[in-house]
C-alpha cells in the first residue's frame, strides 16, 4: 500500500513539473512573440513615413519631369502596394508569406527608386530646388530608421525561434499555439535596398 502511494506522489510531481514547464513555456514565448512585433511596429512607423515622403518628392519633380509621367508613375504604383504589403505584415508580424510579400514589394519600390534617382540626374535644377533637397535628406533619414528598426526585429524574431527550436519546447510548441518559426525582414539584395530610395542631388 505504501509503494502505492508512493508512486501515486512521483505521478503527481511529475504532473505538476510538467504544467509548470508548459506554463512557463508558454509565457516565455508568449513574451517573445510580442517583442517581435513591437519591433516590427517600429518598422511600420518608419515604412509608414517613408511611403508620405514618397508622394511628396513626385509631385515636386512633376514640375520638372514632364516627359518622365511612366517613371513617376512607376514609383506611385510601387509605392502603393508596398504599403499594402505592410500592412498585411502588421496584422500579421512574423508571418512568412505576408513577411516575403513586404519584402517582394519593398524590392520592386526600391527598384523604382533607384530608376526614378537615375532619370533626375538628367534635371539639375530640380536637383538644386530646396524643397527636393529637404524630402531628399528626410527620405535618407528615414532609410535609415527602417534599417535600424528593421535590425531589431530580426534580432527578436531570431530570439524566438531559437527558443521555439529549443528542445523539448520544438515538441511542445505547436501545441501551445506556437505552429511555426516567425520570418526574419531580409532583402534580396539589401545593398540595393538600403541605397536606392537615397535619392542624393
Amino acid at each position: 500500500m505504501m509503494g502505492f502511494w508512493i508512486g501515486l506522489g512521483i505521478v503527481l510531481v511529475v504532473i505538476v513539473v510538467l504544467v509548470m514547464y508548459g506554463v512557463g513555456l508558454y509565457n516565455s514565448l508568449i513574451a517573445l512573440c510580442e517583442r517581435y512585433k513591437n519591433a516590427f511596429s517600429q518598422i511600420e512607423v518608419q515604412l509608414k513615413r517613408r511611403y508620405d515622403l514618397i508622394p511628396n518628392l513626385v509631385d515636386t519633380a512633376k514640375g520638372y519631369m514632364k516627359h518622365e509621367s511612366e517613371t513617376l508613375e512607376n514609383v506611385i504604383r510601387a509605392r502603393n502596394a508596398a504599403s499594402g504589403a505592410m500592412q498585411a505584415a502588421a496584422a500579421a508580424p512574423g508571418n512568412p508569406d505576408a513577411m516575403k510579400g513586404l519584402m517582394g514589394a519593398e524590392s520592386a519600390l526600391a527598384g523604382a527608386m533607384s530608376k526614378f534617382s537615375v532619370v533626375m540626374e538628367a534635371y539639375p535644377d530640380l536637383k538644386a530646388n530646396e524643397n527636393m533637397m529637404q524630402l531628399s535628406e528626410e527620405l535618407t533619414s528615414t532609410e535609415n530608421k527602417v534599417a535600424f528598426a528593421r535590425q531589431g526585429y530580426n534580432d527578436a524574431v531570431t530570439s524566438y525561434n531559437v527558443a521555439r527550436q529549443q528542445f523539448p519546447a520544438i515538441v511542445f510548441a505547436s501545441m501551445i499555439g506556437h505552429p511555426e518559426n516567425a520570418e526574419l525582414l531580409e532583402f534580396k539584395d539589401s545593398a540595393a535596398f538600403q541605397e536606392a530610395p537615397k535619392v542624393s542631388f
